[in-house]
């Protein structure tokens, strides 16, 4: 599958330990590089190299600024059938990929992409008018790994430093782009033997990501909101009622009759693509 250049219409020319700490990582607002740092020296802060400056306007690839760039005007038909809108992220949907809303005591938690070779969490981010917002980022997290016993490199992606995670046979990959007052970051997670197209898969899905930071006054570092589409707030609704139901027959004395509506799980496929 070719990650470079997309077509536009009309154009001229035509294609379980790491998956616990996820949630964690994802709060934090290519060769791989070779450890070869004292014990306790985080390995990205000896490296000097600038990270490519991105061009979310004009560039060749994603991801865009959606206030500038419409993504009407390019054909993902090649990679995708379905769009995912929320808000703040346009995301063309991966063939044979589906959403997965993963819920928490108070509602929605967390977004995933599920694919056949793992899952993918976008976030965006309010960004600073200066650039090296993800360049630190990526201390923190690899830094946050470490403590939590993942064995930790940093490795150079088309859009500068990826921190890669690994433990119990499951890698964790994270990847940011600095952009126009926001930042994007993809989480992306598989089995080890799926790392590398899990990767490949992550990086094509990044190219084709817009991001719509809008003009309201956000913090730095805080995340953009996020607007469900209708289906999904629907389905997240009824799984919030249902489970609230299920918490209050809990509570009801042994002798008092219930009935069982059935269980709300923490996750639930929300749509499907492909």
């Amino acid at each position: 599958m070719a990650l470079w250049p997309f077509g536009k219409k009309n154009a001229s020319t035509p294609e379980q330990h790491a998956e616990e700490q996820e949630a964690h990582y994802n709060d934090v607002p290519s060769q791989a590089e070779p450890d070869q740092t004292a014990p306790g020296e985080s390995p990205e802060a000896g490296d000097d190299r600038p990270d490519p400056i991105h061009d979310a306007v004009t560039g060749a690839t994603g991801p865009y600024d959606a206030g500038q760039v419409n993504i009407g005007d390019f054909d993902f038909s090649d990679f995708s059938k379905g769009l995912l809108d929320l808000g703040s992220l346009q995301i063309p949907l991966p063939m044979q990929s589906e959403v997965q809303v993963e819920m928490g005591e108070q509602g929605p938690r967390m977004l995933h992409i599920v694919t056949p070779h793992g899952r993918i969490t976008p976030v965006a981010f309010a960004g600073r008018t200066s650039a090296g917002q993800w360049r630190e980022a990526t201390r923190e997290i690899a830094d946050g790994m470490r403590r939590d016993g993942l064995t930790v490199r940093v490795e150079q992606g088309p859009w500068g430093r990826e921190v890669v995670g690994e433990a119990n046979d499951r890698l964790i990959r994270i990847a940011g782009v600095d952009g126009p007052r926001w930042m994007l970051r993809m989480t992306m997670i598989s089995p080890a033997d799926r790392a590398d197209d899990m990767r490949e898969l992550g990086h094509e899905v990044i190219a084709r990501t817009f991001v719509n930071r809008g003009d309201a006054p956000i913090l730095a570092g805080s995340p953009l909101p996020v607007a469900l589409p209708k289906q999904f707030a629907e389905q997240i609704q009824q799984a919030m009622a249902k489970r609230a139901q299920q918490q209050k027959q809990n509570t009801q004395p042994d002798n008092q009759p219930t009935t069982q509506p059935g269980s709300a799980g923490d996750t639930g496929n929300a749509g499907q693509a492909g």
